[in-house]
């Protein structure tokens, strides 16, 4: 029976996620993923495809504080129930949406750090952004995802893809939200709805992966590989992918050791081999 055997938030998108062992659920997906968000003067995402640094800045949550941490730079302590700052629309990829400033000394330390001018933005409690109606469902909304709730992957289907590889690869490169244990390799490309503790999911469509794998995110030194097998092993229709993007049903709670139930499955998607 497969089991949920590791859980991932990102609090702050492309920046370094935290590991727990039960979190909540709730409409944007798990509490406080992606709610925060660094853009450009153009006030468009930025993200490790650009900026490879923002690997290295560490993100850790204390009672009711998120705190960034950096080489060579203090802590960075910010509300983890923002209010305030000034509205402003913003853009991940072709979405635009409504999001807040955070503050001043967050910008300078960011900035400094990453060497560029950006802004801290986050994602207000009462603004919605839908997800593409293309796969998901009139109420399905995310926060700053690039597109879904969700990312799901496998254990085997990482063991896999290492075997390929001359060094082996953690899966912190691949960004999962929810990891499943015991179950075969790339089993998720054949699910469409799985239940976790309660909560139903459903999986419209594989994850394309961009440049961010082949950055190691304890160094942020671009490498070859995953990318390189990836390429021979996950091409099809001139994209590679690794993991499903998920929606859910409901609000809840997951924690490490959850039961996941397989309620439908259908073709591999991708149609691989």
């Amino acid at each position: 029976m497969p089991i949920l055997s590791q859980i991932y938030v990102y609090p702050v998108k492309s920046l370094a996620g935290i590991a727990v062992t039960e979190w909540p659920v709730n409409n944007n997906g798990l509490r406080f993923d992606r709610k925060w968000m660094l853009v450009d003067a153009q006030q468009q995402f930025l993200s490790q495809r650009s900026l490879p640094k923002m690997a290295l800045i560490k993100t850790r949550i204390e009672a009711d504080e998120l705190i960034l941490s950096a080489p060579g730079q203090p802590p960075l302590v910010l509300p983890l129930h923002p209010s305030g700052g000034d509205g402003v629309e913003v853009g991940i990829w072709h979405d635009r949406c409504q999001a807040k400033t955070v503050s001043s000394a967050a910008d300078e330390w960011l900035g400094r750090f990453l060497q560029t001018d950006c802004r801290l933005v986050y994602h207000p409690d009462d603004q919605i952004r839908q997800v593409d109606q293309r796969y998901a469902q009139a109420l399905d909304q995310t926060a700053f995802s690039d597109g879904f709730p969700f990312l799901v992957v496998s254990e085997n289907s990482l063991n896999a893809l290492n075997r390929l590889l001359e060094t082996p690869v953690s899966m912190q490169r691949f960004r999962p939200n929810l990891v499943v244990a015991d179950c075969e390799s790339y089993a998720e490309d054949r699910w469409r709805r799985i239940k976790i503790n309660q909560i139903d999911f459903r999986l419209p469509k594989p994850c394309s992966r961009c440049a961010v794998p082949g950055i190691d995110p304890e160094t942020a030194v671009r490498n070859k590989e995953p990318l390189a097998a990836l390429n021979r092993a996950r091409r099809w229709d001139g994209k590679v992918y690794f993991g499903q993007n998920a929606l859910h049903d409901r609000a809840g709670k997951l924690a490490v050791g959850d039961r996941v139930d397989i309620l439908e499955a259908g073709d591999k998607q991708p149609p691989l081999s």
